[in-house]
């Protein structure tokens, strides 16, 4: 019993709905990677399931890094996680906010259609969670700090479904704030105006919009499989190879594809780019960056480089201000 109350943390994510690598949502993925190679690619079953299984994939030296990541990060989380701030602390300081003011009282569109109210509830907690998920998956991009601590994600060079965790603890941490902050402020807002009316459409515990993007696949985003969508449709939702191009080392795909769920935001923002034929895509970093199976420099890499970024600003403003004050400055 013991033995098993100490496994719990590492294993839990696989047996919660509420996670993406919960078991059965990995099970579907299987199946769609399955029936597109078959049906799509025109692939034996012996090909298909030698190519959703390969062993040079799941345990390539990459994947095992991802493998140790995961375990490590997991006994962070069970320090961290009780520190950080939670959405219902957020929630209340802006309910109690929405309070003051005397535009709008309390409960004044109580009686608006609870099936309305519900479902629009279920869909802005949805687009609130995937906007903010979209700035700052893209701010990590294009600030050296945060790209420090972001690129251990990208020095994955083979993608499997747990390299969704493959990720610095402080982006973990980062993320959880954003998730917070995004959660507190949709859910006081909805129960200031609609009341006892509020409630989420779901399906396992799970926002049916959140359960949806999971049973369809969510996991190949991160796999060998590049799954394609319509042009169209690639416009709207991510698909799987859309997000395997957003891992690619070619230059013409950096900085594309942010989203997590929806294409949406790429495509407002203009970082949309759209799936391509080619299979043989090349994930990682460039040799100058962290190594994709050095632990130690995937966790401490981030740091040097962070203080290296700080040491240069520094430098930077110091020479320019030294140049404004020095005599015969104009």
């Amino acid at each position: 019993m013991d033995l098993i109350q100490s496994l719990t943390p590492f294993v839990s994510d696989f047996a919660d709905p509420k996670k993406r690598i919960f078991v059965g949502y990995l099970g579907l993925s299987v199946l769609i990677a399955f029936l597109w190679l078959v049906f799509v690619k025109r692939q034996s079953l012996q090909n298909a399931f030698s190519r959703v299984f390969d062993r040079r994939v799941f345990f390539s030296k990459s994947s095992m890094a991802d493998y140790q990541i995961f375990l490590i990060n997991r006994v962070f989380t069970l320090f961290v996680s009780p520190l950080l701030i939670t959405q219902v602390a957020i929630a209340t300081s802006i309910y109690f906010t929405l309070h003051k003011q005397s535009f709008i009282s309390p409960g004044f569109f109580e009686d608006a259609s609870k099936p309305l109210v519900v479902a629009g509830f279920s869909l802005t907690l949805f687009l609130a969670d995937d906007l903010t998920k979209y700035f700052l998956h893209r701010w990590m991009h294009k600030w050296p700090p945060l790209w420090a601590i972001h690129k251990v994600h990208h020095s994955a060079e083979t993608l499997t479904p747990i390299t969704v965790y493959r990720v610095h603890p402080l982006e973990g941490v980062l993320y959880a704030l954003r998730s917070a902050f995004a959660q507190g402020l949709v859910l006081p807002i909805f129960i200031f105006a609609f009341g006892k009316t509020v409630d989420l459409y779901t399906v396992v515990g799970v926002n049916v919009l959140v359960f949806l993007f999971h049973v369809t696949g969510s996991n190949l985003r991160h796999s060998h499989i590049n799954i394609s969508y319509w042009p169209w449709l690639e416009r709207i939702l991510i698909s799987p190879a859309q997000h395997q191009l957003h891992h690619s080392t070619a230059e013409k795909h950096f900085d594309k594809n942010f989203g997590a769920a929806l294409a949406l935001w790429d495509w407002c923002f203009g970082s949309l780019h759209l799936s391509e034929k080619d299979d043989d895509l090349t994930f990682g970093l460039p040799q100058e960056e962290a190594s994709a199976t050095n632990l130690a420099d995937i966790y401490l890499r981030p740091f040097r480089d962070t203080w290296r970024y700080c040491l240069r600003r520094y430098h930077r403003l110091g020479r320019a201000h030294q140049k404004q004050t020095s005599p015969g400055t104009d």
